[in-house]
């Protein structure tokens, strides 16, 4: 798609008096600052509308639980750290790109019997009182962003949607049916075993759990969750997703290839998965032991696992499912190429036969015109849940950099000319740069050497045409700059908070072309199309897309004020150098 030249100022503001009236609200107590920049974040912008540029969920009351409202809106914060910014920039821009990052889904069968919900007060991601909520809260997003279609500033309709890994939360083939028919479209059962009736932990009678239909005092309700009639027999009710209306891809994340993301697969506990019978709880002492065993010694974790089925944990009978089964890389790639998931395209969503056949789940395509996307895998089958680059992938990847760099910098900071289809880069990852330490060898490729995020980095900044770096897995919205001496070799790192923990963000990214040496990185994050206000009466689909917001915010376990990051990692424009043809 050709650029599109951005419409002049609303108000006549100009970019300077514009970015000036932002960074006051970075001062907490401005509330006129803060209509002030909200103001010229709208003058700015070519539509605001279905964005937090326009309102954002917000909590009100104080203590116990709290409920969401629709607060005001965030405004854009510039960024010059890696280039200054311009005087009538907007009269001049031409976009380039734009598009969506969904990241950290966790879809979720809340019914697998390889669960670690008893660990919930050792580790907050073990189990999320609104976790059976996951494919209708993914739904929502979907439809959020077929309303919006259009990057806010650019005014480009959305070119695709990147989902940058842990779409399922342990990888098992049920998990990866319902996220793809969520992108897709089509009738889902959010399900397993029994599809008649609930089988978690959730109405064990258990009080270290949220029992929501059920009048016991459990350890959630002393902390203000509600009792809410009708909550599971709604989330496991079939329903119809929409599926995404524009082209969408994959990348893959440790949750999509381990056990709940942390344990290595090779195979020995397929039986438990696919079986009867589902521990949901133990002693504290076990407890302890496996949730440090799950971070710091696998091994170990499998021993203690085994023994909680055999003595000593508490122990439900389920309905067994094969669709539990979990999946191989081979599969992931095999099952985005069915026709039955095609949707909007494109086929195979970013891998090919040959994926598939070997189980490579890296890839490139094109993002828009003159732009190129790098989809990389950063698992590492060797479990823990940080991730690293294997070397035969580093090596592709510095390869098509170089395919697609009219010029670029060797290791020794000198100027190289080759590559003849120069373009922008974004590359995509589900680990972050500060999340890729862990080099144990792959099982699988045990000669194979393993790279940091450190190395990447280095890598990424001798190609002066990469310019922003997309990711997630830390469940917090982060952007940082890499900036370098030589100024064409900086970029962003873009991450994203997930959308099972709360604040449940996807972002909007534009680049454009600011025609004065610089270009811009709109980033703008949205949120799904439920409403901000929750009815407890109120289980239709809707309501219960409401309740799966409102709920992530009230987890007891978890810090929603650590992961919603500041205003400088929310609505930016984030300024670069444009680098030289």
């Amino acid at each position: 798609m050709s650029g599109m030249s951005r419409r002049r100022f609303m108000t006549g503001l100009s970019s300077a008096a514009a970015t000036a009236a932002l960074w006051p609200v970075l001062t907490p107590g401005r509330a006129l600052a803060q209509d002030q920049a909200l103001a010229a974040t709208r003058a700015r912008a070519v539509r605001i509308d279905g964005t937090t540029l326009e309102r954002a969920a917000t909590p009100v009351g104080q203590g116990g639980y709290r409920r969401l409202v629709a607060g005001p809106g965030w405004p854009v914060v510039v960024r010059g750290e890696l280039a200054g910014a311009t005087s009538g920039r907007d009269d001049r821009r031409t976009g380039l790109a734009s598009f969506v990052q969904f990241t950290d889904l966790h879809l979720t069968d809340t019914e697998s019997p390889v669960r670690f919900e008893y660990l919930a007060r050792f580790n907050d991601s073990a189990h999320r009182p609104q976790e059976a909520l996951t494919v209708r809260g993914a739904s929502s997003l979907v439809e959020r962003v077929n309303a919006v279609r259009q990057g806010p500033y650019t005014g480009l309709p959305f070119s695709m949607v990147m989902a940058t890994g842990d779409n399922t939360d342990n990888h098992e083939l049920i998990e990866l049916d319902w996220y793809l028919t969520v992108m897709s479209g089509g009738r889902i059962t959010p399900s397993s075993g029994d599809l008649t009736r609930y089988e978690g932990v959730q109405n064990s009678g258990d009080t270290q759990y949220w029992n929501p239909e059920s009048a016991l005092r459990d350890a959630y309700k002393a902390k203000g969750l509600p009792q809410i009639p009708g909550f599971l027999s709604g989330a496991i009710r079939p329903f119809d997703a929409p599926g995404l209306s524009l082209p969408w891809y994959t990348t893959v994340g440790n949750h999509d290839d381990s056990i709940e993301g942390s344990l290595p697969d090779l195979g020995l506990l397929n039986s438990l998965y696919t079986g009867s019978r589902k521990v949901e709880g133990c002693d504290d002492a076990t407890a302890a032991q496996l949730a440090d065993a799950l971070v710091h010694d696998p091994g170990k974790a499998a021993v203690l696992l085994g023994r909680l089925l055999t003595n000593g944990g508490s122990i439900r009978t389920v309905t067994s499912d094969e669709r539990r089964h979990p999946f191989t890389p081979a599969e992931f790639a095999k099952a985005h190429l069915n026709p039955a998931y095609t949707g909007a395209g494109p086929v195979g969503h970013g891998f090919t036969p040959d994926s598939a056949a070997g189980g490579k789940l890296y890839y490139t395509f094109d993002l828009a015109d003159g732009v190129l996307g790098i989809s990389l895998d950063t698992t590492n089958r060797a479990g823990f849940a940080d991730g690293s680059l294997g070397s035969t992938q580093l090596a592709w990847l510095e390869s098509v950099l170089k395919a697609h760099s009219g010029h670029w910098y060797d290791s020794d900071g000198h100027t190289v000319r080759g590559g003849s289809d120069d373009r922008l880069v974004v590359v995509f990852s589900h680990h972050t740069s500060t999340t890729m330490g862990n080099l144990l060898p792959d099982p699988y490729r045990p000669f194979e050497g393993r790279h940091s995020g450190d190395e990447l980095v280095a890598l990424l900044q001798r190609f002066p045409n990469v310019v922003a770096w997309v990711n997630g897995h830390t469940h917090e919205n982060r952007i940082s700059a890499h900036g370098h001496a030589v100024a064409e070799r900086a970029f962003w790192e873009i991450n994203t908070a997930s959308h099972v923990d709360y604040p449940h963000h996807a972002r909007i990214i534009e680049i454009a072309d600011n025609q004065d040496g610089t270009i811009s990185l709109f980033t703008t994050l949205i949120e799904s199309a439920a409403p901000y206000t929750t009815d407890f009466s109120d289980t239709s689909d809707r309501g219960l897309a409401a309740l799966y917001r409102e709920l992530a915010y009230n987890d007891p376990y978890a810090t929603p004020s650590a992961r919603i990051g500041t205003a400088a990692d929310h609505n930016t424009e984030l300024l670069l150098t444009r680098p030289a043809t």
